[in-house]
């Protein structure tokens, strides 16, 4: 399978209109994957068996949004890794959710390249802000890089004033998957008085795209938002399942814990949950199994 990730910000007049048109060619393409419509733009994750198809997908949303250079960010699954379940085109009030949309004019902070990135990690006087909720950094990350410390993106004002205050650094350089979350947060940075905001260009996606790999400083797998759950530093499916209690990427160590009951617990959670959520999640695996034997899919599976 082949995945094909996206983003851009642009004034969109009808994203009621634009969801059902998109939605309409989607589905005659037989795309799988997720795609949010708003005023402020599209940010989508879409899948099929051939990157021509999704190649035709993009130009096609360029033509829509009159966006000749949106970047599309390709990447790999599994063959047996259907990636989404089927496809969803949602209008939405953002495209990632954040608590303030933002217009092509919004001034956001500078974008770097990779050649740029990498100078930037290795200079003292700058910090460098990984925007993702914890559980997505525990796959991987950028060494020294400091984490946010949410678990949802909508917190990260609060959470990066209490980061300010604590370092201090008047230079500050942020990356996220793809480079969306990037856009909200450097702009709220920007308002809140800092003096210069960098922003890795294409996020993680980007990076391992056109970084040489005896030059990365990328550490582990990306953390994905579909079947996936990561990929690796060539961009194809990661070695990470997914608790599907917790949502938290797992490796096969974590599944060798005690604490680790298929789609019930694992190490991370066990703890968290109460006897009767666990109870809840088995009766749920139980559904699952049934549905499986009947050759039917449950509405209760893990979906993206």
């Amino acid at each position: 399978m082949h995945v094909v990730s996206f983003y851009e910000f642009s004034t969109v007049r009808d994203s009621t209109e634009l969801a059902a048109k998109l939605r309409e060619k989607f589905e005659e393409l037989e795309l799988v994957g997720t795609a949010l419509i708003a005023e402020e733009g599209i940010n989508a994750t879409l899948a099929h068996r051939k990157l021509e198809v999704l190649e035709r997908a993009v130009a096609l949303v360029r033509t829509e949004l009159d966006s000749p250079k949106l970047r599309a960010k390709y990447s790999t699954a599994n063959p047996d890794n259907p990636v989404f379940y089927r496809l969803k085109v949602k209008d939405r009030d953002e495209i990632i959710q954040f608590g303030k949309s933002i217009t092509p004019t919004d001034r956001v902070g500078t974008h770097v390249s990779a050649e740029e990135w990498n100078e930037l990690l290795a200079d003292p006087d700058v910090l460098v802000l990984d925007v993702r909720n914890d559980y997505e950094i525990e796959a991987g990350t950028f060494e020294n890089a400091v984490p946010i410390g949410v678990t949802r993106f909508r917190e990260f004002e609060r959470r990066a004033a209490d980061l300010l205050k604590q370092h201090g650094q008047s230079a500050i350089a942020m990356y996220c998957t793809g480079g969306i979350r990037c856009e909200k947060a450097s702009r709220a940075l920007l308002e809140s008085g800092c003096e210069a905001v960098y922003q890795l260009d294409g996020g993680i996606l980007g990076y391992l795209e056109t970084v040489d790999p005896n030059e990365s400083e990328w550490h582990g797998e990306c953390f994905v938002f579909d079947q996936r759950v990561s990929v690796n530093a060539d961009l194809s499916q990661g070695s990470y399942d997914q608790c599907h209690a917790c949502r938290r990427p797992i490796s096969e160590k974590d599944k060798q814990s005690k604490l680790y009951v298929k789609s019930v617990s694992c190490p991370y959670c066990f703890h968290e949950t109460s006897e009767q959520q666990k109870a809840q999640f088995t009766e749920r695996v139980k559904q699952e199994t049934l549905a499986h034997d009947r050759g039917q899919r449950h509405v209760g599976a893990p979906q993206t």
